[in-house]
């Protein structure tokens, strides 16, 4: 007969087997989701003030310290002379996460000084980037008419009250192609440069595509191979080594279309994004010197419902996700997403 204790031992012993199992299934299962197309839910995050309408165009969003900082697109909109910005501090985005707190967040208007700037400019379409390196800014514009579209960069200084353009010094930044309302929709600040990117990246549209580099004097110090990604480039963040943008796109742009996505192929395509059009993802690239290339970690594919989200501002949200703004397509939406 067995004694008490050898029978304790051994149903012990049985439950450490069947609780790693059961943990080893659901770490497979979830890699094979991700490797097989798995889909990461938005979480939205609810917005209260001016930024909450539709006329707001977040174009970009940038951390300065734990600022979150949304650019619209238009900030003469919001304020007198050349408008507001949007602060949200990241403790009350997280208190929103945690669940302590349900309370729509009102993000703080913070002073956009930037005399003469938009005049200067002939067919000035707004603000579609920004970046920081501690208390320096860099903001890209949009500008032009038709196919003749011109994209340019700024750079300023921020406080606690205002953020301040030079505008004395502006720097065009070269164009790929010439293509309709299509600019530099994105930056990145490293350690010591400032990396722009084109919209447009597509395989059929742009055979070499490159981001384009500059120091913090916006001197102009060449470019940076970039590889293929079809649809648009909207936003990205920089952290690590490693630059997330945003890949969108909308049904409309049928321009844009593919022969083909290597991406979907390669990594699959999740539920909703196989039932719908539009494409909603996040996508990992590594840089260096020599250039920036695809990593092999899988697109993060966005839970899509059925208006499509036109997705232009994203951050790294600490080593829990990233946070996403729309502009006005379907409105102004901030959410979050968990890394998978």
């Amino acid at each position: 007969m067995k004694s008490k204790k050898s029978v304790f031992f051994g149903a012990l012993a049985l439950l450490v087997i069947v609780a790693v199992g059961v943990y080893v299934y659901f770490k497979l299962q979830k890699s094979e989701s991700t490797a097989a197309g798995g889909e990461q839910p938005v979480v939205l995050i609810p917005l209260a003030g001016e930024v909450a309408d539709a006329s707001a165009e977040i174009s970009g969003m940038a951390w300065h310290g734990d600022s979150l900082i949304l650019l619209p697109q238009y900030p003469e909109r919001f304020g007198a002379g050349d408008g507001s910005v949007f602060a949200l501090p990241k403790a009350d985005i997280l208190n929103y996460l945690d669940g302590k707190s349900a309370t729509p967040l009102e993000p703080a208007k913070i002073k956009l000084s930037a005399a003469g700037l938009k005049e200067s400019i002939p067919n000035f379409q707004g603000y579609e980037a920004i970046g920081f390196h501690g208390d320096q800014v860099f903001m890209t514009i949009e500008a032009g008419e038709g196919a003749d579209m011109h994209g340019y960069l700024v750079s300023g200084t921020m406080d606690a009250d205002e953020i301040k353009l030079d505008a004395s010094k502006v720097v065009e930044i070269p164009l790929p192609i010439d293509s309709e309302n299509h600019t530099n929709e994105a930056l990145i600040v490293t350690d010591d440069k400032v990396l722009t990117f084109y919209e447009l990246n597509g395989a059929g549209l742009v055979p070499q595509p490159a981001a384009q580099v500059f120091d913090f004097e916006l001197n102009p110090e060449g470019s940076v191979s970039l590889p293929n990604l079809e649809y648009r480039l909207t936003d990205a963040a920089f952290a690590n080594g490693k630059i997330w943008v945003i890949n969108y796109f909308f049904p409309g742009d049928t321009d844009m279309l593919p022969k083909s996505d290597p991406l979907a192929e390669t990594y699959g395509e999740g539920a909703t994004h196989a039932q719908y059009e539009q494409v909603e993802r996040l996508v990992e690239l590594g840089y260096s010197d020599s250039g920036i290339t695809l990593t092999d970690t899988a697109p993060v594919q966005m839970s899509l419902v059925e208006d499509s989200r036109n997705w232009e501002g994203l951050v790294l949200l600490d080593q829990r996700g990233f946070l996403v703004a729309t502009d006005k397509y379907p409105g102004t939406l901030l959410g979050f997403l968990e890394t998978p």
